[in-house]
């Protein structure tokens, strides 16, 4: 049984600085950030930012220059980089913009695949995949490969994926981009649905409307956190 902590991510001083031969550029300048169990966190901001270098030094898909990640009570860039792909594959889970589907492969493959990686038994990988797929409403598709889905069905069977491993964390980066308007509802409200029964989601988004469904808001301007802002003044 997992332990509990007051916040499932702090964040403390965290710096990212890309070096290019043209000299350097500050991504991020010391942040300070607090996440509780169960809280659906939007980030936004103009383009360039930091919104997806934020998420992607909180997750550990990116390395720090300064400060630390604590999650679950874990400095995540203390580990070496196996550990911290371990703790990404048992604890986390990633809905991009772009579906990132294998597509040789059925929606019920493509949620089992990071679950046979991480080491799940074929048999006990195929039943989870198709129990999520159940729950995002897709197990009549299961059998189905991306090109005989819709765009708003393909971005379910991420959400499926990133769910399958049962993550205490989904980071999620546009996750809405490329659907029209009446789909991107429908995902939003399937991710309302999961945080409602106490998953933690982080959602980056440039969509307002979107913005304002999460309990809190960070506005982000030049790699600093602009603003915080609760539920109530959001909406």
């Amino acid at each position: 049984m997992q332990e509990k902590y007051d916040d499932i991510l702090v964040a403390e001083g965290v710096r990212k600085v890309y070096r290019t031969g043209a000299g350097s550029v500050a991504a991020l300048v010391g942040l300070d950030l607090r996440i509780r169990p169960g809280e659906f966190l939007a980030v936004m901001g103009p383009s360039g930012s930091g919104k997806t270098t934020l998420l992607n030094c909180l997750s550990g898909l990116d390395n720090l220059s300064g400060g630390r990640v604590i999650v679950e009570g874990l400095d995540i860039h203390g580990l070496s980089d196996g550990k911290r792909t371990r703790h990404r594959a048992e604890r986390m889970g990633f809905i991009f913009q772009a579906f990132n589907l294998i597509s040789v492969f059925t929606a019920a493959e493509n949620v089992e695949l990071p679950l046979l990686l991480a080491g799940s038994s074929p048999a006990d990988a195929r039943r989870r995949a198709e129990e999520t797929l159940e729950r995002v409403g897709l197990g009549h598709r299961k059998s189905h490969r991306p090109n005989e889905l819709s765009g708003g069905e393909q971005q379910r069977v991420t959400i499926a994926r990133a769910l399958a491993g049962r993550p205490a964390i989904v980071w999620a980066d546009e996750p809405t981009g490329n659907l029209d308007s009446e789909t991107a509802s429908s995902v939003l409200d399937l991710l309302n649905e999961l945080n409602a029964e106490g998953l933690t989601v982080v959602l980056v988004t440039h969509d307002a409307a979107i913005g304002a469904s999460a309990q809190k808001l960070i506005r982000m301007r030049d790699g600093a956190i602009e603003s915080t802002e609760s539920a109530a003044s959001v909406r």
